[in-house]
């Protein structure tokens, strides 16, 4: 009888050591996986707040080269990037950091050597935007590039490429606006 006992105790079923600890390995590598995952989902996330600044500051170049050139503030040979071949031409050319809009209510243009860095304004300690405790944010990490070329079917038509690059956390990005402006009012 006694080795009938010791034969039972042996076929109990349950985990080993090892079975354990490998179940423990895997689960660790899941979970440092789902941190990792987080970890970027935060950072894109982030970065979504940065697409809406860079979204917006291209349409702010756009609407202002419209703006001039509809009023009749700006002449046609003047909407094009300046240039030794081009002195007429008022946009400079490059990735420029972020600036105030100049003297001619443009920006990027030949006015904007000596603006100002531009910013975000947030609500400050009172939780009101537009008082005199508002916050400026620097948009130090933006770079927006204006390039104007000739359509090459059509002497009365341009091209305007508005393309704003930044970073976000880990990642490098870029946002494009290309739109046609033409020389009739």
């Amino acid at each position: 009888m006694p080795h009938q006992k010791s034969r039972q105790a042996s076929s109990r079923s349950g985990f080993t050591l090892l079975e354990t600890m490998i179940a423990l390995v895997v689960l660790a590598v899941g979970i440092l996986g789902l941190a990792a995952t987080l970890g970027d989902a935060l950072a894109y996330m982030q970065g979504s707040q940065d697409d809406f600044i860079a979204q917006q500051k291209a349409e702010q170049a756009v609407e202002a080269i419209f703006t001039a050139k509809y009023t009749n503030s700006i002449q046609w040979g003047q909407v094009s990037n300046f240039s030794v071949g081009n002195p007429q031409g008022l946009f400079l050319t490059g990735a420029l950091p972020l600036t105030v809009t100049g003297p001619d209510g443009l920006v990027g243009s030949v006015n904007d050597v000596a603006a100002a860095p531009d910013y975000i304004l947030d609500p400050g300690p009172d939780g009101k935007l537009g008082t005199a405790d508002d916050i400026k944010r620097p948009l130090g990490g933006f770079t927006r590039t204006i390039t104007i070329t000739n359509n090459p079917t059509d002497a009365n038509l341009r091209t305007v490429v508005v393309t704003v690059n930044y970073r976000t956390g880990r990642f490098n990005r870029s946002y494009s606006l290309t739109t046609l402006i033409s020389a009739f009012d």
